[in-house]
C-alpha cells in the first residue's frame, strides 16, 4: 500500500491552539521572515503527526491571493428601467468604497478589526488578547482581521463559482491549512491593496444575513430599502453585527439578540470616537423592528408578475446562446454570478393591457379549460414589446393552475410546441399568388374539390403520393363558387385557397413564407419533430399547408405579420437591447437581422390592401369594426381543423400583434359542439369569436400613443383593376348584374347560379361587368387613378 502523503492531512484543533499557532508563527515572521515561520509553528502545535505535517503543509499555501470578480446578482430591467427580476446565487451587488456610508464603514471596523489601519493583515494584539482570554477559560474568541475575513470568503466564492464543493468546506473549516492560508493570504495582500481596497473588497463579500444576502449594497437594500451610501448609524450598526454568525443576529430572525449585537458595535464605535455620546445613546434606544424597512428581493421570474414569460423567455436567450458562453454550465452561472444589468425591449405599458386582454378573454382556470397567449413586436426592429398568457408562470411544473410553459415563444425559448396556424398562414400564400402574376382580382372556383396532393406543384420534392385526395372544406360545409382572390382572403374561404395553391408553386411558397417569417415548431414531414432551430426545408410543402396545418407561436406569427406591416422588412424577434457586466465590459447580444425587402414593398402593401377588408364588408372580422380610433389596420383570423385552436393576428404600421387561444395540453380537441368560455356561451370556436376582441381590447390600448401613419399603396396591377371597355350597353343591360349568389351573415358564400359558372359578377373574369357591375367598375378605376385606396375598396373590393 502506498503511503499517504502527509500534505493532504487536515487536522482540526481547538481555538486556544490554533491562535496560539498562527501567534506563533506571526512573531515567527517577524524576526525571520513569513516562509522561515512555518518552521517554528510544528514546536508551538506539538509532536505529533499532524503537527509534524504542518511544515509541508504550508508549504503547500499558495502565497498571494489572486481576487477574481465576485458572484454578483444579475438583474433584468424593462425598456423603462423598471426592475423586472433578480438573479442571483449570492445576492450581492458589488459597490465601490464611495457608495458606502461612513458610518457603515466604521461600525464594520469597530466590531471586526478595531486594529484595521495599524496591522499588516493579521494583528498580533489582537491574537494575544485572544490567547489569553481562551487560556482564562473565558468564552472563546479569535483573532482573524478583516483582510483575513476577506481572504476566507474570497475562498468560499472562488470555490463556489468553480462548482468545487470541497474548496467550500477547506476555506471553511476551523483547521490548521485553513488558518495558515488565510494568514500567508492576508501578509501577502496587503502588499498589493490598500487599506481601503481591503475594506471595500470585505463590505462586498462578507455575509450579511440568513436569507443569502451578502455584502452592504444587498444588505442596505433588503433591511432598509435603501442604498449602502445613505445608511445611517444606528443602520450601520444592525448590519455590521450580523456577519459574525448572519442566522443568529439576523434581525428579522431575532430581533432581541440582534439588538444585543447592533448595541455592542455602538459602544465600539463610541469607544473608537467614530460617533458621541448622544449619537450612542439616541441609537441604543432605537427598537429594531422600528428601524427596519424590509424589502425582500424575489429571486427568479416569478417576482416579475404579469411580466414573467417574457422574464423567462431573456432568461432562456441568455442559458441557450453561446455568445455568452461555450457550455450551458457557464452560461448559467453568467447569470445567476455575473452581475449582468440585462436592458429589455418590453413595454410596460404594452405589457399591463396585454396580460389583462388575455385574461379578460380567458380567465385562468375558465372551465372551458381554454389558454390564451399573446406576442406584439415592432415592425422594422423586431423588438419584442409584449408577451403574456392567461395562465400564471411557475418556474418548476407541478403547480396546480400554473405552468413554465410559454405558449407565445417556440420551444428554445419556452417549451412550447407551438400550434397550428389555420387561416393565419393565407396571407403567405397571397404574397406567393401576388409574386407568380395572379392579381386580387383574378376568380377562382371555390366549390368544393377533391385533389391529388401529387397533382400540385412540388418541384424540389418530387411528387407527394397520397392514400386518398385532399379536399378541404369551409365553416359548416358550405361551397361558394367562383369569388375573387380578395374575397377568398378576407372571408377566408379554404376552398378557394386550395384552388389557389393548386395553381402555385409549393416550393416557392415555402421559400416566400419563410421570408416573410413563418417558423415552425414542427416538422410534418418527420413525423410532428419539435424544431427547435427552424430552417427554411422544416416548412411542410405538402398541400393542406396551404390552410395553415403547420404550427408556429403567437411570437413568431406577431414578427412575420410585422413584415407586412413595414413593407416587406423581416426582423427576428429580439428582446435585449444591451447587457453589461461588472466594470462596464458589454456583452454582445441578439441582432435583429433585419432583411429589407425580403418581401417586394408593392408585394406587401397588396397584401396588407387586401387583409385591412377583414374589418368591414363580410370580412371574418368585421364585427371589430377596426381600432378604436380609425387608424388604418390589417389582420387575419385563424381557426384549425376542429376548431382546436384559433387565432388572430394583425397590426397597424407600428405594431403587430398575434393572439392564440386554445388548449395546448388537448393539442385535437374539437370545440365546435358548444361550450362556455368566460361566462358566455360560444356555439362554435373561431379565431373571430374570442382571439379577436382580446387583439382589438389590447391593440386599442397599445396603439393609443402611437402616432397614426397609413400603409403603403397597393400595386394597381397586382389589385387587377384595369380601365374599363366602352359602354355598349346604356341600360346596363345582361342577366347577371352582380354575378348572383349571395352572402350569409357569417361570411360564407352561397352557390352561384347554375348555367352561369362562367359569366360570374358581369362575366368577363376581372370583376368588370354590365350594369351596376360597370359603374362599379369606373368607380374602381377612378379610385386606382386617384390613389383613394379607401374607395376603391367600397366600389370594387365587394363588388
Amino acid at each position: 500500500m502506498a503511503k499517504s502523503d502527509p500534505r493532504r492531512i487536515t487536522r482540526t484543533m481547538p481555538a486556544t491552539q490554533l491562535v496560539a499557532l498562527l501567534l506563533a508563527f506571526v512573531l515567527a515572521a517577524g524576526v525571520g521572515g513569513v516562509l522561515a515561520a512555518g518552521l517554528v509553528i510544528p514546536m508551538v502545535a506539538g509532536a505529533n503527526a499532524a503537527a509534524d505535517s504542518t511544515v509541508a503543509i504550508y508549504d503547500e499555501v499558495p502565497a498571494e491571493l489572486e481576487p477574481r470578480p465576485m458572484s454578483q446578482q444579475s438583474r433584468i430591467y424593462a425598456a423603462d428601467g423598471k426592475l423586472l427580476a433578480t438573479f442571483y446565487a449570492q445576492n450581492r451587488i458589488v459597490v465601490p468604497l464611495d457608495e458606502i456610508s461612513e458610518p457603515m464603514q466604521h461600525a464594520v471596523i469597530a466590531i471586526e478589526d478595531e486594529r484595521f489601519y495599524e496591522h499588516g493583515g493579521i494583528d498580533v494584539q489582537g491574537m494575544t488578547r485572544a490567547l489569553a482570554n481562551n487560556v482564562a477559560g473565558h468564552a472563546t474568541q479569535g483573532a482573524s482581521t478583516l483582510t483575513q475575513q476577506y481572504v476566507k470568503n474570497m475562498l468560499i466564492d472562488q470555490a463556489l463559482q468553480d462548482g468545487d464543493q470541497f474548496g467550500v468546506i477547506k476555506a471553511s473549516e476551523d483547521s490548521i491549512s485553513r488558518k495558515l492560508t488565510e494568514a500567508k493570504m492576508a501578509i501577502s495582500l496587503e502588499k498589493t491593496m490598500s487599506k481601503d481596497e481591503v475594506l471595500q473588497g470585505y463590505l462586498n463579500a462578507a455575509q450579511f444575513g440568513s436569507r443569502s444576502i451578502y455584502g452592504v449594497e444587498a444588505a442596505a437594500r433588503y433591511y432598509f430599502d435603501k442604498h449602502a451610501s445613505k445608511l445611517s448609524v444606528v443602520e450601520a450598526a444592525t448590519i455590521a453585527g450580523i456577519t459574525k454568525s448572519p442566522s443568529r443576529f439576523d434581525p428579522t430572525v431575532n430581533p432581541k439578540e440582534a439588538k444585543e449585537r447592533r448595541d455592542l458595535v455602538l459602544q465600539n464605535m463610541w469607544k473608537l470616537g467614530y460617533i458621541s455620546t448622544e449619537e450612542r445613546d439616541e441609537a441604543k434606544a432605537a427598537s429594531i423592528k422600528k428601524t427596519l424597512d424590509v424589502n425582500p428581493t424575489e429571486i427568479g421570474c416569478a417576482a416579475a408578475g404579469d411580466s414573467a414569460f417574457f422574464c423567462d423567455y431573456v432568461t432562456k436567450e441568455i442559458v441557450t446562446n453561446p455568445v455568452f458562453g461555450e457550455t450551458k454550465s457557464e452560461r448559467q452561472q453568467l447569470l445567476y454570478r455575473g452581475g449582468l444589468e440585462i436592458h429589455t425591449t418590453l413595454d410596460p405599458k404594452k405589457q399591463k393591457a396585454a396580460a389583462k386582454a388575455v385574461k379578460n378573454a380567458v380567465p385562468a382556470g375558465d372551465s372551458s379549460g381554454l389558454q390564451s397567449a399573446i406576442a406584439s413586436v415592432e415592425p422594422g426592429t423586431g423588438k419584442v414589446l409584449a408577451m403574456a398568457q392567461n395562465i400564471p408562470y411557475t418556474p418548476s411544473e407541478g403547480g396546480k393552475g400554473t405552468t413554465r410553459v410559454n405558449y407565445a415563444a417556440d420551444p428554445t425559448h419556452g417549451a412550447s410546441g407551438g400550434f397550428q396556424v389555420g387561416s393565419n398562414f393565407k396571407p403567405f400564400v397571397l404574397a406567393e399568388w401576388l409574386k407568380e402574376g395572379h392579381t386580387l382580382s383574378e376568380r377562382v372556383n371555390a366549390t368544393k374539390q377533391a385533389r391529388w396532393p401529387q397533382n400540385f406543384q412540388t418541384p424540389c420534392v418530387g411528387n407527394l403520393a397520397a392514400a386518398e385526395p385532399w379536399a378541404p372544406a369551409n365553416s359548416e360545409g358550405v361551397e361558394v363558387g367562383y369569388i375573387s382572390a380578395l374575397e377568398a382572403t378576407y372571408e377566408s374561404v379554404n376552398t378557394a385557397y386550395a384552388a389557389m395553391g393548386y395553381q402555385l408553386n409549393l416550393c416557392d411558397l415555402r421559400s416566400t413564407a419563410w421570408d416573410i417569417g413563418f417558423r415552425p415548431t414542427r416538422s410534418v414531414q418527420d413525423g410532428g419533430r419539435v424544431v427547435t432551430d427552424p430552417k427554411e426545408s422544416d416548412i411542410d410543402i405538402q398541400a393542406p399547408m396551404i390552410i395553415g396545418t403547420q404550427e408556429s407561436t403567437p411570437l413568431y406569427q406577431a414578427a412575420a405579420y410585422a413584415t407586412l406591416a413595414s413593407g416587406g422588412t423581416y426582423c427576428s424577434p429580439i428582446a435585449i437591447t444591451s447587457i453589461t457586466g461588472p466594470g462596464g465590459k458589454d456583452y454582445d447580444v441578439p441582432d435583429a437581422k433585419c432583411k429589407k425587402d425580403a418581401l417586394p414593398e408593392n408585394v406587401a402593401n397588396t397584401v396588407v390592401f387586401a387583409m385591412e377588408k377583414v374589418f368591414s364588408g363580410t370580412g371574418t372580422a368585421r364585427q371589430l369594426g377596426g381600432l378604436a380610433d380609425g387608424r388604418p389596420v390589417a389582420g387575419k383570423t385563424g381557426t384549425s381543423q376542429l376548431s382546436a385552436q384559433t387565432w388572430f393576428t394583425g397590426f397597424t404600421p407600428n405594431l403587430s400583434t398575434s393572439v392564440w387561444v386554445g388548449n395546448a395540453d388537448r393539442p385535437n380537441e374539437d370545440h365546435t359542439n358548444g361550450m362556455w368560455v368566460n361566462g358566455k356561451w360560444v356555439r362554435v370556436l373561431y379565431g373571430s369569436t374570442v382571439a379577436a376582441p382580446a387583439w382589438k381590447e389590447y391593440m386599442d390600448q397599445a396603439v393609443s400613443d402611437l402616432p397614426v401613419k397609413d400603409f403603403g399603396a397597393p400595386d394597381p396591377k397586382m389589385v387587377g383593376v384595369t380601365a374599363p371597355p366602352p359602354s355598349t350597353n346604356d341600360d346596363g343591360g345582361g342577366s347577371n348584374d352582380d354575378g348572383g349568389g349571395s352572402n350569409d351573415d357569417g361570411g360564407d358564400k352561397g352557390k352561384e347560379p347554375k348555367g352561369d359558372e362562367g359569366n360570374d359578377r358581369g362575366g368577363n373574369g376581372n370583376g368588370n361587368g354590365n350594369g351596376n357591375g360597370r359603374a362599379n367598375a369606373e368607380a374602381a378605376w377612378d379610385a386606382v387613378q386617384n390613389g383613394d385606396w379607401e374607395s376603391l375598396g367600397d366600389a370594387w373590393g365587394d363588388n
